[in-house]
């Protein structure tokens, strides 16, 4: 079963320096039918205006992963992390048992990342974060785990969660297969271009919620940029 979320009929807020978009509630977004999808809890499509960004606030016992689609996030925290995450590339951070940070676009024009939260599997623990590049080259026509739970994706990001997540970039006409258990909950968004998915269009920053199939077939209409999460 694949069902739509169209991008336009998304939650969302405006706060000036913000622009986001929730595929789940999230914040004064609310809907108690929509918490997430399986262990997926947060996908927010965000646009951050120049030399704005998230002051410091507290995490804790959650994935937080941060796939920039345009521009730059500059991240601190408590930790004495501090990192510069481009366009395609990822950031990954572990709240375990508490962190605080800061997300900033220092940027000279605007960022757009996806914000996506992943339920952990144990709690507390140490807090990390990482960040690491995916040249778009190395996953064109096939994806790429780009942060994952499962030791056997020693190339990802690491989270402890049974999760993991992936990127593609497709030219129009051609297609890319994924397979996973039909009791995993899958979430995809194209970041850019638009797809059909085992029949079903998904146009650029729409969601599509995937569960009880056990193989995808995506087909670009145009060049795409996907980014895929297979969750418990």
């Amino acid at each position: 079963m694949i069902e739509l979320r169209p991008f336009e009929k998304l939650g969302g807020a405006d706060h000036g320096w913000l622009k986001a978009k929730h595929h789940f509630s999230f914040g004064s977004h609310y809907d108690p039918n929509n918490m997430g999808h399986g262990s997926l809890r947060v996908w927010n499509d965000d646009e951050i205006a120049p030399n704005s960004g998230f002051p410091a606030h507290p995490h804790a016992n959650m994935e937080i992963i941060t796939y920039v689609r345009e521009g730059a996030i500059t991240h601190q925290d408590s930790l004495g992390n501090e990192g510069r995450t481009e366009a395609g590339d990822v950031q990954v951070m572990s709240a375990g048992s508490g962190v605080r940070h800061s997300e900033y676009n220092l940027e000279p024009t605007r960022t757009k990342i996806f914000q996506i939260w992943i339920e952990p599997t144990t709690q507390g623990g140490a807090p990390t974060w990482g960040a690491k590049p995916f040249p778009k080259s190395d996953r064109s026509g096939k994806f790429v785990t780009i942060a994952s739970g499962f030791a056997a994706d020693n190339d990802a990001l690491p989270i402890r969660a049974d999760a993991r997540v992936l990127a593609t970039t497709l030219k129009a006409g051609e297609s890319a297969e994924y397979t996973s258990d039909k009791a995993r909950n899958l979430y995809l968004v194209p970041a850019v271009g638009s797809v059909e998915v085992n029949g079903v269009f998904v146009n650029a920053r729409d969601g599509a919620a995937i569960s009880n199939e056990a193989r995808l077939t995506i087909t670009a209409l145009e060049d795409s940029e996907l980014v895929l999460v297979d969750a418990a």
